[in-house]
C-alpha cells in the first residue's frame, strides 16, 4: 500500500482517485471546488478543499510525507506547472503530472515532475489500434516497436498445438498466457492445442502482430 495524493479532481484525477483506493492504497484528494470534493469524500480516504497554486495550502498538506503526488489539474496548464514545481521544493519525493502537449511535458519535466503522463493522447492511439485491427481485443506499448498484445485465437488455430501452428517462427510473436472464461494459463506449453474463446496474451513487435490474420 502507498500514501497517494491526488492535486485536481477532473475526469482523469477522479478516476486515479477511485481505481488508486481500490487497489488498496491510502488516498488524499484535493480541489478547489468544494462540491466536487464533497462528492468524492466518502471514496477516499481523505479529501480537502484547497487552492493547490498557494505555497501554505501545499505545505500544509505535508508533501513529502506521500510515496506519489499526482497532478491531474484540467483547466490551465499554469496551474499545473506552479504546483508541480511547488511540490518538488516542498519536498515531495516522486511526482507525477498530466499533460496534453509534448511542449508542457517539457515544462513540467524541467520544473520538478519526476513523470508525465498523456491521459487522452494515451487513450486515443489506443482505442485507434484497437479500432485499426480485426484481432486486438487489447494492447499495452513497451517501446516504439515492441508491444503485449490480446488477440483471439485464430480460427484456422482451434484444435492444434502452439507447436504445430509455429506461433514463434510463422508469426515472430512469443504467448505470455492464454486464458479462456475464467481459466488461465501463463507460459503454455508447446503441445497446449488451442480451444474456442482463447484469447491469448502476446508480445511481439506491434506490426508484426497488427498483421495476423486466418489468411496467412
Amino acid at each position: 500500500m502507498k500514501s497517494v495524493l491526488i492535486i485536481g479532481m477532473g475526469a482523469f484525477g477522479r478516476h486515479l482517485a477511485v481505481k488508486m483506493t481500490e487497489l488498496k492504497n491510502d488516498v488524499m484528494i484535493v480541489d478547489k471546488d468544494a462540491a466536487i470534493i464533497d462528492e468524492m469524500s466518502s471514496m477516499v480516504a481523505d479529501a480537502q478543499i484547497g487552492d493547490c497554486t498557494k505555497e501554505d495550502v501545499l505545505r500544509a498538506l505535508g508533501v513529502g510525507n506521500f510515496d506519489v503526488c499526482f497532478v491531474t489539474i484540467g483547466d490551465t496548464f499554469q496551474s499545473s506547472l506552479e504546483i508541480t514545481s511547488l511540490l518538488k521544493d516542498l519536498g515531495a519525493k516522486y511526482v507525477i503530472s498530466k499533460a496534453s502537449r509534448d511542449i508542457q511535458a517539457k515544462f513540467l519535466l524541467r520544473n520538478g515532475a519526476d513523470e508525465v503522463v498523456y491521459p487522452d493522447r494515451d487513450m486515443a492511439d489506443k482505442l485507434a489500434v484497437r479500432c485499426s485491427a480485426n484481432n486486438v481485443l487489447d494492447y499495452f506499448s513497451l517501446t516504439d516497436e515492441f508491444s503485449i498484445f490480446e488477440i483471439p485465437a485464430m480460427q484456422s488455430w482451434i484444435g492444434r498445438s502452439i507447436v504445430e501452428v509455429n506461433i514463434r517462427k510463422k508469426y515472430h510473436i512469443n504467448i505470455l498466457l492464454v486464458k479462456n472464461g475464467s481459466s488461465i494459463m501463463t507460459m503454455p506449453r508447446a503441445d497446449y492445442v488451442f480451444k474456442e474463446d482463447d484469447k491469448i496474451i502476446v508480445i511481439g513487435k506491434a506490426d508484426e502482430i497488427l498483421r495476423l490474420d486466418d489468411s496467412i
